[in-house]
């Protein structure tokens, strides 16, 4: 039997590629529009990394990890998430003594072991944006925005942004306190989960997806009623920011962020119709996540948005880019001929294929239409005689007669025309 490939980690296959260019494409322009920077990672890291960074008692890291020990015996782990690695990179080049704010961005797979499911694999890919250096409530804003506006520019889907605070040092302790007492009262009525979690985590409770435990939870204090002057005054400029932006939210108590190093903000996008795994990006502030990895009082926020996610709610299109020529040569002379034209067209940036046997006019002309082929150069001994060649228009069925001294500069303008037409 073949070797197939492991379970949650799957093959992107042309077809499905282009989507994925499509959508990277459009957050690269935006990356570039909101002048945030691009880091690239390492897809391993130390396993203390996510331990410290994201808290040992969230999912991620008691369950999810793929860690492994390495010859010397330490501990390793395939990233699990990215923001964690953007701040180690941060601290350990001392990115922030070159820049009092530092916008980055990264894409690419992250690694975690769960149930494969639609829109959720063990290798997924995500794209990241982190606002490092500020504190301000306009950061927060913009990474929520800068979210929108990518989803916005891929999708027609209907899109929900929901906003919470989590409060600071100051607050948290308050509503910890009162959703303590909540839970000794309910904790039996809880799933396992939430039980175990209301021992070490009790936030996270908040983020369960079982409908009995969401009915029980609807009762538990929430964390608006404790926000401290500070928080409340923060949230309410992330709000107006995103007012003045155009971007509309709804404020959803319950939010919460699975991972252990998000305070004040945290927000998701979700998406009509995918059922219970709705959320698309998400996100948040994490203004102590630099002091828990050793690093100086630097504060962050940023966004994470999933690619298989967004998948499943792009528009019915063809993503895929059609082939711009396709040249039809019938014969020893005008395959050679071919061979020249199809150097000048490409090192003039136009996407040309010609066929590598010598076939039939009506051969070549099917396989010009399977490659999706705008126009059709062809090239026979008659038109080498005349020393001219056809160019045929696959779309509209007409055709011209273009001089061999003139087909580069002929096919270019063709191509361009047909761009502008589709502009």
């Amino acid at each position: 039997m073949a070797i197939r490939a492991i379970r949650g980690f799957k093959d992107i296959l042309p077809g499905e590629s282009e989507k994925y260019r499509f959508i990277e494409n459009k957050a690269l322009n935006l990356f570039k529009t909101f002048g945030f920077d691009e880091i690239r990672l390492p897809i391993l890291e130390k396993t203390e990394l996510f331990a410290r960074g994201i808290g040992d008692h969230t999912d991620i890291v008691e369950k999810e990890m793929y860690t492994f020990t390495d010859r010397k015996g330490e501990s390793l782990t395939l990233r699990p998430e990215a923001t964690a690695g953007v701040m180690r990179a941060v601290l350990e080049h001392k990115l922030y003594a070159q820049s009092k704010e530092l916008k980055l961005f990264t894409i690419g797979p992250m690694f975690r072991y769960e149930r494969p499911q639609k829109g959720r694999l063990r290798q997924f890919n995500q794209i990241n944006a982190e606002l490092i250096g500020t504190d301000a409530p306009l950061a927060d804003a913009e990474i929520i925005w800068l979210a929108w506006s990518i989803l916005k520019e891929c999708t027609s889907a209907e899109l929900r942004v929901e906003v919470n605070s989590l409060g600071c040092p100051e607050c948290r302790p308050l509503h910890r306190e009162a959703l303590d007492l909540f839970l000794e009262n309910q904790s039996k009525e809880l799933c396992e989960d939430c039980q175990r979690r209301s021992k070490v985590n009790p936030l996270r409770i908040f983020d369960c997806k079982n409908e009995d435990c969401k009915a029980i939870l609807k009762l538990a204090p929430v964390m608006k009623h404790y926000w401290c002057p500070a928080c409340s005054m923060h949230l309410g400029e992330v709000l107006d920011c995103l007012e003045v932006f155009g971007v509309s939210f709804v404020i959803n108590p319950y939010l919460v962020r699975g991972l252990d190093y998000y305070g004040r903000t945290t927000f998701e996008i979700v998406a009509e119709g995918l059922g219970a795994q709705n959320t698309v990006a998400a996100g948040g502030r994490y203004d102590g996540l630099s002091k828990i990895l050793g690093g100086p009082d630097l504060p962050g926020v940023g966004m994470a948005i999933g690619v298989e996610r967004l998948l499943l709610i792009l528009d019915d299109k063809d993503y895929s880019e059609p082939l711009q020529l396709f040249i039809a040569a019938l014969g020893r002379d005008a395959r050679e001929e071919a061979l020249e034209l199809l150097k000048e067209l490409r090192e003039n940036n136009i996407s040309v294929q010609m066929s590598y046997e010598d076939k039939s006019l009506k051969a070549q002309m099917k396989q010009a239409n399977r490659l999706n082929a705008r126009f059709v150069l062809i090239l026979g001994e008659k038109e080498l005689e005349d020393e001219e060649a056809v160019l045929r228009d696959m779309s509209s069925s007409e055709q011209q007669t273009i001089s061999l001294d003139n087909v580069v500069e002929e096919v270019v303008k063709a191509i361009r025309a047909e761009n502008d037409k589709e502009q």
